[in-house]
């Protein structure tokens, strides 16, 4: 499939075999189901499969407009919806929308939110009220996206990293993770914490600050922050992140963010 894939991308003339149409979607249900996916951890780190990633973006070509209704409800677009929740072991919960080639493992609550082509949602996870889950990004293992948070999708540049949070993860109400940040396992994102790959995540535990950027190390607490900026017009604060303490190995990892805040006297 994948040398099928790589001639189609190089051709789009291609799209119009039907061999090629197969593959695409062959991809995508593979994608669904979870047996395929756009980006998987390794010995030396997380590794990119641009060629699914292309596979995805191959596929909206491939697709005609179609009408779905659900109820009262009307939908109008290219790719179908996720569908057998009961039989996948998934809660799904009025008004929560995943599309085709998501993957949702046994065990996941959807409140209502928004989960896109490619995503990869782990087992024991929670998508909480409103929270959007960007195409092809990936959330581990008893994750919690707490409610409005938006993860960032991404297809294009093909070679760009999705977004990646990992397992035990609690994402804030309210953050905003883009541009292919990765957060590491077990980490506490405050309210409000906006990540993207620019974005200066400082340590300030220390005597010495540490400064990281597009990632935040395994067991982190974060909360927004500002650092001043010279402009020609003058001197501002921009925002960034401050790292403020580490989870405690006696914290439960079921801890609320409100706890693992007070942990390190923060004011929630």
């Amino acid at each position: 499939m994948k040398e099928i894939i790589e001639n189609a991308w190089n051709n789009r003339e291609l799209l119009k075999n039907e061999e090629t149409i197969r593959a695409i979607n062959e991809v995508i249900r593979l994608l669904d189901i979870g047996q395929l996916r756009v980006a998987e951890p390794t010995a030396d780190g997380w590794q990119v499969n641009e060629w699914i990633k292309k596979a995805v973006i191959l596929y909206f070509p491939t697709r005609k407009m179609t009408t779905t209704e659900v109820g009262i409800f009307e939908f109008h677009d290219k790719i179908p919806l996720k569908s057998n929740y009961e039989k996948l072991g998934v809660r799904v919960v009025p008004h929560a929308v995943a599309r085709f080639g998501a993957y949702l493992a046994k065990g996941v609550v959807v409140m209502p939110s928004y989960v896109n082509i490619g995503a990869y949602v782990d087992s024991g996870t929670m998508v909480d009220t409103w929270a959007t889950v960007g195409s092809c990004a990936q959330i581990g293992k008893k994750v919690h996206l707490s409610g409005g948070v938006g993860i960032g999708g991404v297809l294009e540049p093909i070679q760009a990293a999705p977004v990646i949070i990992e397992d035990g993860a609690f994402i804030g109400s309210r953050c905003i993770v883009v541009e292919g940040v990765r957060v590491g396992r077990e980490a506490v994102l405050g309210a409000n914490v906006v990540l993207t790959n620019s974005t200066k995540i400082i340590d300030v535990t220390k005597p010495e600050a540490v400064e990281y950027k597009g990632f935040v190390p395994a067991r982190s607490v974060v909360i927004p922050g500002t650092f001043p900026k010279k402009f020609p017009a003058g001197e501002y604060n921009v925002p960034c992140a401050l790292i403020i303490g580490q989870r405690k190995e006696s914290t439960d990892l079921k801890t609320s963010l409100n706890n693992a805040l007070r942990e390190h006297d923060v004011a929630v």
